[in-house]
């Protein structure tokens, strides 16, 4: 379920509270920025969109924000670290993963497509006795820019 960008720094607010982490103007600007992107970004993309945030600032601020479960680190098919919120504020979600640039997207499926993912995976994990709890999915191919560029 996707939330407010109001009911994300709420929650923010109240994961950070538990650690009792203050909600400071460059951890708002932070989640504001990854908002806006609505996808997994890196620091870079990061720092050419938001310039007022400096590169020690953003990682300070994306290893708190990570250790509270506010952010997390998304793997693409490249050495670069990318980030987003944790589902639990903007909404389960799965990811488009372009094997020749590394870019990544956020892709959402039906409900309907989502029960028949998990009971599919839910049975696949316990032929070898695992308990799913959850599920990732990452679709691996090019994005428009390679894909118009070969």
């Amino acid at each position: 379920m996707k939330q407010s960008r109001e009911s994300v720094h709420t929650l923010v607010v109240a994961r950070l509270r538990e650690s009792k982490l203050l909600y400071t103007q460059g951890r708002r600007q932070l989640v504001d920025l990854l908002l806006d992107f609505a996808r997994p970004v890196s620091v870079a993309e990061m720092l050419k969109r938001k310039s007022r945030l400096t590169q020690s600032s953003l990682y300070r601020n994306l290893t708190d924000l990570e250790a509270e479960g506010v952010v997390r680190r998304v793997a693409g098919n490249d050495s670069v670290v990318r980030y987003e919120l944790d589902e639990e504020l903007i909404g389960h979600h799965h990811h488009l993963v372009c094997v020749k640039c590394g870019y990544v997207d956020d892709f959402v499926v039906s409900d309907a497509t989502e029960r028949a993912i998990d009971a599919a995976l839910t049975q696949a994990a316990r032929k070898s006795k695992f308990t799913a709890k959850g599920h990732r999915l990452d679709v691996l191919g090019l994005c428009v820019r390679c894909t118009t560029a070969r």
